[in-house]
């Protein structure tokens, strides 16, 4: 495959994920297909049917034309609308023809990743909601999106895994991306603290964020000496933690929790950063 040597490390965990999800896919049972998985209101079915049509957004398909049902009580804004559309076309698919489309749009998909020379720094492409966004902001967020759909699957169907695969790695720097919001807008952390985050397992990081005098927060990876918090957790829980898949008080045997439990307690409210 050659690709742009800034594309890479985003091709590299995307294919690896979707080919995983394939390969979980294929021997399910039809009823495998209806268990319920961590995220909100989808199956099995519903998260392979998402992943098709986000690829086929990037392919340049056109969308399905199609109603929702007005009971979907999981559809609570313009954004879970947008993503529910390609989902609820297929919900009467059987699984051959989900295992077929999804076969053929990850063929086609590596062919157009194969074939694409163009330059990173300038090309836009539509991104979610149809929005335009650089070319290698929509590879970085496919191959997140692909590995989080992947663990949600494989939640579902007991089959742990690939929590140190490329797309962890990405999945990791997206979500550390969104932790100083979290921190100084979600929580209203005060000026001049330190928040410190250790994660164990899979894959082991600690970082600090810290908020300024100005109440801007910035994320690094030197140890506080005084931090007003400390969370210690494995890289799992972390994880659904910050994808919004589980509520804090679910795991809370889960995390260690040092220094204001106020302040913590505030933290972990709203530490999810996906929608």
């Amino acid at each position: 495959m050659t690709v742009h040597p800034s594309l890479e490390p985003y091709v590299d965990a995307w294919t690896h994920s979707i080919e995983a999800i394939t390969e979980l896919v294929l021997p399910l049972t039809e009823g495998q297909w209806n268990q319920p998985t961590p995220c909100p209101g989808w199956s099995v079915r519903d998260v392979v049917s998402h992943v098709i049509g986000m690829e086929l957004e990037q392919l340049g398909d056109p969308r399905p034309i199609h109603t929702l049902p007005r009971d979907l009580r999981h559809v609570v804004n313009e954004f879970t609308r947008y993503m529910e559309v390609p989902v609820d076309v297929r919900r009467h698919h059987t699984a051959l023809e989900i295992t077929s489309e999804l076969e053929y749009t990850v063929i086609r998909r590596q062919r157009q990743l194969r074939g694409d020379k163009r330059d990173p720094a300038t090309t836009m492409v539509r991104g979610p909601q149809g929005d335009q966004i650089p070319l290698e902001l929509s590879l970085r967020l496919r191959a997140f999106d692909v590995w989080i759909h992947e663990q949600d699957l494989r939640t579902a169907l007991g089959a742990p895994g690939n929590w140190d695969s490329p797309g962890a790695h990405v999945a990791r720097d997206i979500l550390l991306s969104g932790l100083p919001k979290v921190v100084a807008k979600g929580a209203g952390a005060p000026p001049n603290t330190a928040v410190v985050l250790d994660v164990h397992g899979e894959l082991e990081f600690l970082r600090t964020v810290r908020v300024d005098a100005a109440g801007r927060a910035t994320l690094d990876a030197t140890p506080s000496l005084g931090p007003a918090v400390s969370l210690s957790l494995d890289w799992p829980t972390y994880v659904r933690l910050a994808a919004g898949r589980v509520r804090p008080r679910t795991v809370a045997d889960r995390v260690k929790v040092d220094g204001d439990p106020e302040l913590a307690d505030a933290i972990l409210a709203s530490f999810a950063v996906t929608p």
